[in-house]
């Protein structure tokens, strides 16, 4: 499949139908043992590691935070980053809010054991947007999102001022159904690719 510039791409599946390793051949996490990965057009293998990162932010399905403080843990993002982008990152990320009442120096326990499940997702998503990646990874990182704060943090994105390509894996429909393009994992193949409404006429 093809990614295009800008494009919001939703990937969905049963549990151990590809989802994961899909996205994780993009920084080359796994390399790829067949075919090639292309990202702006070159073969993955081909690029500087470091260089290839630098263009991607990962969130991966386990929201992992350090002990520092919640500023520490989100210039992992990019460590030169001013407060104005940090600030643009929370909200982006739906975690304005919660971070203006704690402070951007309030604590954070090891694995962020003092936030919520949902606060933790939404503060791994802003550190992944610290470094306005071209990419964008979001490895089933809204579960314990509820639906209106899942729907909000999803707009936020698409109006983010600069505009990255974003996959979106999830494993509820309602997460992914405005995507640009949906592929459909299952058995380790694409079993569909199209809108949510072409897949409902022809994907079974």
């Amino acid at each position: 499949f093809r990614a295009f510039d800008g494009e919001m791409i939703g990937i969905i599946g049963s549990t151990g139908s590809g989802k994961t390793s899909v996205v994780n051949l993009i920084p080359r996490l796994y390399d790829a043992t067949e075919g090639t990965v292309l990202v702006d057009g070159a073969d993955v293998k081909m690029q500087d590691m470091e260089s290839l990162r630098k263009k991607i932010g990962v969130v991966p399905q386990k929201a992992v935070l350090f002990r520092g403080t919640i500023r520490e843990n989100l210039l992992w993002g990019n460590e030169n980053a001013d407060d104005e982008t940090l600030r643009e990152a929370l909200e982006a990320a739906q975690a304005a809010d919660f971070v203006a009442e704690k402070g951007l120096d309030a604590p954070v326990e090891q694995n962020g054991r003092n936030f919520s499940g949902g606060q933790r997702q939404r503060l791994t998503i802003a550190r992944a947007l610290v470094r306005r990646p071209e990419i964008l990874i979001l490895d089933d990182s809204t579960s314990a999102l509820d639906f209106a704060t899942d729907a909000a943090l999803r707009q936020a994105i698409r109006a983010l001022p600069y505009h990255p390509t974003v996959f979106l894996v999830s494993q509820r429909t309602s997460s992914i159904r405005h995507a640009d393009r949906i592929l459909v994992m299952e058995d380790g193949n694409v079993a569909g690719i199209g809108t949510h409404e072409q897949l409902l006429e022809r994907c079974e």
